[in-house]
């Protein structure tokens, strides 16, 4: 048997430890990924075109995107990777500061582990570091949302989100993401909007300016029949196929002859119409089947004057009972008046080459599900539009619960890495060099908003820290338009605070993670090798 860590693994396992194979390998792998989704960060920010294992093409500049799709394989990458999934699923936006400041926490610490520090008294001052910065970020707030149903507040904070991921279309996204929010947040009470309240249906053709939001529900298919509007309607849902009801057991029938055949059609026919004449009796004109539905029960449906919809997906079957107060029935046979759901209108509408069915309830009434309906004839950018109606939406979210704002354009950032610093020049201990690389750290966002916008980067960063000295300027950021630096607030460039806040937390996280391990051990991937 071999001696060490080769004779008490398993053949086929790898092993590295100490500083330059394991510690400064983690950092540089962290750093990597963080470079790669950097340049995409801000309104300027470049498109990745990434083609995943099943030859898909992706092109987008969202971090939570590009890191998803990558498929990052490094274990030590992998913890900035999830970092920026939990980002996307708690705040929906932030993810490229996450990876982008737990990169450059990395890199900074590198540069102190080369020049001698340990990793504990490195971790040691990050740590303190994050306490101030998570500390000091509520003081910088610059602007608080008073109203979240009042259309222009939220307009103002959802503009500069959207504007970060789709330049030239943010006026438009902005106006639809405001609409929909408006339509499904609590009428009375505290605001409060869920996540799934708002769908986005991405139907291809036309231009951005067709977009539209309709107060309901889309289907992606076509009416049954032949009756394709229905005002004022009247909604029984059932959950099962909508056909002569099937026995448990399989059973035989014994037919002489043709009139024992005819007479077992009409006593089919007979029930089934029994069936759809109760449920129109109790005033249904639209019928939604969660099934199939029968050439006979068709026939029926028509035969009373009443819609037919099919909708075989659970999920929107569940949103639609949520948009009309309908019950889903599990057994054929009319609904009860609490069963029975309303909507002002029921219509077939063509979009395009495609033609939906649209569930929509009148202006003035409380609906709790909106439908943003997105129009562009390139699939990845209307796919690019998607995400950016996400990141608003979830900016409406988070300002219900957390209605402050602080400064955007980098403002923050450069106003934070001023202050961290002076709090370094005041520190006696050896936290003071880690706390002056975690203010370095910051820096990165800046700088790369004016390297993404084409500027000189070093003047610019010259002239930030020079305004936020002693805290004369703290709104001061990066003017994306060539003006060098102007007022973010006045400019009404914000973030909201507690995405950042989650944004720097689960950054220095994630840093302090990777910084903590000293030896990877891999054991051997279970599959064997390829066959050649």
């Amino acid at each position: 048997m071999a001696k060490g860590t080769s004779g008490m693994l398993k053949a086929g396992h790898t092993s590295t430890e100490g500083l330059d194979e394991a510690v400064l390998r983690n950092i540089e792998a962290g750093y990597k990924l963080s470079q790669m989704v950097c340049s995409s960060m801000g309104p300027n920010g470049m498109n990745k075109l990434v083609v995943n294992h099943l030859n898909k093409i992706i092109v987008s500049s969202d971090c939570a995107t590009l890191v998803k799709e990558l498929e990052v394989d490094h274990p030590a990458a992998s913890m900035l990777s999830l970092a920026s999934q939990m980002q996307d699923q708690e705040y929906g936006d932030a993810t490229n500061l996450t990876v982008t400041l737990a990169g450059n926490l990395l890199k900074q610490a590198a540069e102190l582990l080369v020049e001698g520090l340990h990793t504990s008294e490195i971790v040691s001052g990050y740590k303190t570091a994050a306490d101030f910065v998570l500390a000091a970020l509520p003081k910088l707030v610059c602007h608080t949302v008073e109203n979240p149903r009042d259309e222009a507040s939220l307009l103002k904070a959802v503009k500069p989100v959207i504007m970060a991921k789709q330049l030239g279309y943010e006026d438009v996204l902005s106006a639809l993401v405001a609409k929909a929010a408006l339509v499904v947040m609590t009428p009375e009470g505290p605001p409060k909007m869920k996540a799934d309240s708002v769908r986005i249906i991405k139907l291809i053709g036309g231009n951005i300016m067709q977009s539209t939001v309709v107060n309901g529900m889309l289907l992606p298919r076509t009416v049954e029949g032949t009756i394709t509007r229905m005002e004022n309607a009247k909604i029984t849902v059932f959950g099962c196929g909508i056909e002569s009801e099937q026995a448990e057991t399989q059973g035989t029938v014994l037919i002489r002859n043709a009139e024992d055949m005819l007479n077992y059609n009409k006593s089919e026919e007979k029930a089934l119409e029994e069936v759809i004449a109760a449920v129109a009796k109790t005033g249904t004109n639209v019928v939604v089947s969660g099934g199939s539905v029968s050439e006979m029960a068709l026939h029926f449906i028509e035969k009373y004057k009443m819609m037919c919809v099919r909708c075989m997906s659970k999920f929107d079957l569940r949103r639609l009972c949520n948009t009309t107060g309908a019950t889903a029935l599990v057994r054929m046979g009319p609904a009860t008046p609490e069963e029975m759901g309303e909507c002002s209108a029921v219509f077939q509408k063509e979009f395009g080459a495609k033609k939906v069915t649209v569930f929509e309830q009148a202006a003035d009434t409380d609906c709790p599900v909106a439908s943003i309906v997105l129009r562009s004839s390139v699939v990845s950018v209307i796919n690019d539009l998607e995400r950016a109606c996400d990141d608003g939406l979830s900016c409406v979210q988070q300002l219900c619960k957390e209605p402050g704002f602080v400064p955007g354009a980098g403002a923050t950032e450069i106003e934070l890495a001023a202050q961290l610093r002076k709090m370094a020049d005041e520190t006696d201990s050896l936290d003071q060099y880690a706390i002056r690389k975690f203010g370095e750290a910051f820096e990165v966002v800046p700088r790369t908003l004016a390297e993404n916008s084409g500027q000189d980067a070093t003047a610019i960063m010259s002239s930030l820290y020079e305004q936020h000295l002693d805290g004369k300027a703290p709104n001061v950021g990066v003017d994306i338009s060539g003006g060098k630096t102007y007022d973010a607030a006045a400019a009404e460039v914000v973030d909201v605070l507690s995405t950042k806040e989650s944004a720097i937390r689960l950054a220095v996280d994630a840093a302090i993670t990777v910084l903590r391990v000293d030896q990877i051990i891999m054991s051997k991937k279970a599959g064997g090798g390829k066959g050649v």
